[in-house]
């Protein structure tokens, strides 16, 4: 029995030692040595240096002079990771249609001359419900608004828009997207003289 026991118990130790201490080591050691930013969460930080958000995680913007990002599926806090899912309702519930029609309807209320057609990421939530980028379109549509709110030109809002525009994956994959979180930090830091 000693004879079996024994080399069982060797083997848990190495195996708990080696896939346990040794291996997260050396992974964290070289994530944190080749790409650090990403192996700390991608954090965005102020120009005081402190953070503010990730650029993996959407956040709650309803400011008219900013601009919004996608709705959120978390429930009840909005873009919590620890909850990370989408709604699971399909296209034909009822509950679904009901909070894609609220959403129209607010966004009309937010901007009632806007005749834009409005973009279905800015009122469906994404499969993980913490989707921190916006479609081209869903930046543009919300260019109306944020003009008369914050004393800002559309063209200036134009620019930052092209300038905070990131391409399609490896050139093939997804299609161009913003980061909403960065958008608006590029929208605070806009140089006053810019402004209307």
């Amino acid at each position: 029995m000693t004879s079996y026991v024994k080399p069982a118990l060797m083997l848990l130790l190495t195996l708990t030692l080696v896939t346990g201490a040794i291996y997260p080591a050396l992974v964290t050691l070289i994530a944190q040595t080749a790409f650090p930013a990403q192996a700390n969460g991608s954090l965005i930080t102020d120009k005081q240096g402190q953070t503010i958000g990730s650029s993996l995680i959407g956040q709650t913007f309803d400011r008219p002079e900013y601009f919004w990002g996608r709705p959120s599926a978390t429930a009840p806090v909005p873009y919590n990771a620890a909850a990370s899912g989408g709604s699971n309702l399909g296209p034909t519930n009822p509950a679904l249609r009901d909070a894609v029609s609220a959403r129209i309807q607010a966004l009309k209320q937010a901007d009632p001359d806007n005749k834009m057609p409005v973009p279905v990421d800015l009122v469906t939530a994404s499969a993980s419900g913490l989707d921190p980028h916006i479609s081209i379109a869903a930046a543009e549509y919300q260019i109306k608004r944020i003009a008369k709110s914050g004393k800002i030109t559309e063209a200036a809002l134009y620019e930052l828009v092209n300038a905070h525009t990131q391409d399609r994956q490896w050139q093939v994959f997804g299609e161009p997207r913003i980061n909403v979180l960065e958008l608006n930090l590029a929208l605070d830091r806009f140089k006053p003289g810019k402004r209307k």
